[in-house]
Parts: C-alpha cells; sequence; structure tokens
C-alpha cells in the first residue's frame, strides 16, 4: 500500500498578517506578520517539502513531475490543487481573480483562480467583503473610478463554520480578525483594486484597476455551494462545495471515521483537535495527502478535518 505523504508547510509574511499560525495551530514562523501558511502547495512560489517516508525531502512539485502514478497520472503541467490558511490581522486588499482563459492569455500562461473559504476562526461581528452592488459594467467602472466603496462593496456577516465559493471575477477580501483555510487552483494571481491606501516600504502598493474591471462580473451572482452531510455517532462527513475544479468536505471525527479514499488523491488538513490516522499521531496544523488507490483510511481521536480531491 502506498505511504501518507507528509507535507511542511510554506511560510509567507503579509502586511495584513498575524502571528495566529504560530498561537494557534503551533507552527514556527518567521515573523508577528505572518499571514500565509501553503499547507499543500506546488508553485513556484512557494513548494511543500515531504517530511516522511521514501520521498522525505522532496517537494511536492518534484512529486508531481517525477511519481505521476502517486496522483493516479493525472494529466497537467501542474499540481492542480493549492491548499492555504490565511490568518488575516488586518483587512486585505479588495481583489479579484481572473477565469483560466484570461489567466491564460494574459499571465503567461497561468491557471486562473478558482477558491472557497472555510473559516476556521473569527472575532465577534467580523465581515467579509463578497461581490458588489453595481448593476452593470458601466456602473461598476464608474463606482471604482469615483472610489464610492462603501456603495459599491458587499459586505456580509460571518461566523466560525462559514463556507463561500468565491468564482473567477467576484471581487472579495477577507477582514482583520480571520482565519480561513482557502482551497483553491494552483494560482497565484490576484488583482488589487483597493488598499485602504496603505503603504508598504513607504508606498503604495500596485492596484491592478484595468485588469480587475476587465474581469469582475456584474451584476454580482453568488458561488453555489452544498453543505449536504451524512452523521453517525462516531463522525460527521459534509460536503461543503463541488465544482468542476474541486471537491471539498469537511469531516468531524466524534472517536473514529472510516473513509475510502477513491479518487487520484486526496488532500488532508486538520484544522482542529488531534487523534492519529492509520495509527500514525496527527493533529491541529497537519496537512498530508493519501495518494492513488490508498483505500481504506482510519481516523481516531475527536478532531476536524477539511479535504479536497479532484472527480
Amino acid at each position: 500500500m502506498s505511504e501518507i505523504i507528509f507535507l511542511e508547510p510554506v511560510f509567507k509574511e503579509m502586511i495584513w498578517g498575524g502571528d495566529k499560525l504560530e498561537t494557534s495551530f503551533g507552527y514556527k514562523i518567521p515573523s508577528k506578520n505572518t499571514g500565509e501558511c501553503w499547507a499543500i502547495a506546488a508553485h513556484q512560489n512557494g513548494d511543500s517539502r515531504v517530511t516522511n517516508g521514501e520521498y522525505k525531502g522532496k517537494t511536492l512539485s518534484k512529486l508531481w513531475s517525477e511519481h505521476r502514478e502517486l496522483f493516479g497520472n493525472l494529466e497537467g503541467d501542474v499540481f492542480p490543487l493549492l491548499i492555504k490558511i490565511l490568518d488575516a490581522k488586518t483587512d486585505l486588499s479588495i481583489q479579484v481573480h481572473p477565469d483560466d482563459e484570461y489567466a491564460r492569455e494574459k499571465e503567461n500562461g497561468s491557471l486562473g483562480k478558482t477558491e472557497c473559504w472555510y473559516v476556521l476562526d473569527c472575532d465577534e461581528d467580523t465581515t467579509i467583503i463578497i461581490g458588489h452592488n453595481a448593476k452593470n459594467s458601466d456602473e461598476l467602472r464608474e463606482m471604482v473610478e469615483n472610489g464610492r466603496w462603501n456603495e459599491l462593496l458587499r459586505e456580509v456577516k460571518i461566523k466560525k463554520g462559514d463556507f463561500f465559493q468565491i468564482d473567477p471575477g467576484c471581487i472579495h477580501a477577507i477582514k482583520g480578525g480571520t482565519v480561513i483555510l482557502e482551497t483553491q487552483q494552483n494560482s497565484d494571481i490576484t488583482y488589487r483594486v483597493y488598499d485602504y491606501g496603505r503603504l508598504s516600504n513607504g508606498k503604495p502598493r500596485e492596484l491592478h484597476t484595468e485588469k480587475a474591471l476587465d474581469v469582475i462580473k456584474a451584476p454580482f451572482v453568488e458561488g453555489k455551494t452544498d453543505r449536504e452531510g451524512v452523521e453517525t455517532e462516531d463522525f460527521l462527513r459534509e460536503i461543503l462545495v463541488s465544482c468542476s475544479f474541486y471537491n471539498v468536505e469537511r469531516i468531524d471525527v466524534k472517536k473514529k471515521a472510516e473513509i475510502m479514499q477513491e479518487y487520484k488523491f486526496m488532500n488532508v488538513s486538520v484544522v482542529e483537535g488531534c487523534g492519529t490516522v492509520d495509527g500514525m499521531e496527527i493533529r491541529k496544523g497537519s496537512h498530508f495527502i493519501l495518494p492513488f488507490e490508498y483505500g481504506k483510511v482510519v481516523f481516531e481521536g475527536k478532531m476536524e478535518l477539511v479535504v479536497s480531491y479532484i472527480m
């Protein structure tokens, strides 16, 4: 049987980052402005390393290029998904992502970026920005060019456990006091449209207004999610979203959960609690891949998992 592939995250310091990746997850972080944990990543800007077994020390992108059998010989130039934890101490910039077609043409063949957010923690009365109130693209442009942000942006109250699908063309931002797990296409293309006038190294950060206006969809249409679950005495398994780029589930292990890994691969992140996977210890902050044809996997303990896979 194939081995479980445990991965070491890559950390990113951000102007809006904090220290919850250390205080809440126990990671050793580079500074108290660490905004992103690239947990399962095979990208030129962040590449997770295997920490165990036969492939110890290899990067995930190396496994993808040299051992495609671990991923069911799935086609594609790059590993298709990127799993992150984001800790926002202050508000992120207002941004939008392109789809595959636009990114391929304008961003040197990159993938576009469809993503989704599972809220791991947030301060009381926290909101996010998701979508806008413009009736059409002309009104959108006028509101952006005249800085009518309070009228334009659609603000939604959130709580721990909420889930959002962010399709390309959806203007969005998480705000200070929020920690999320993000499942996304393996892309780092973001168009920043507003940044609250903040300075980085004494200068305003670059905006990408024209590209953003090219891709923002007007009027706004909310991304579809599923939230259908099966509950037993020992665990809850809940589908959060199924789309053409990924399927994401939440598994709440109360005592023991036996599931089948029957996909090309399965990404697993432990976002709360601790226990074991097939007898190996795991805890909040553990991330690993169950490779192709892994078969039955047994989780024991009390923990919450977010898993993703491709059909």
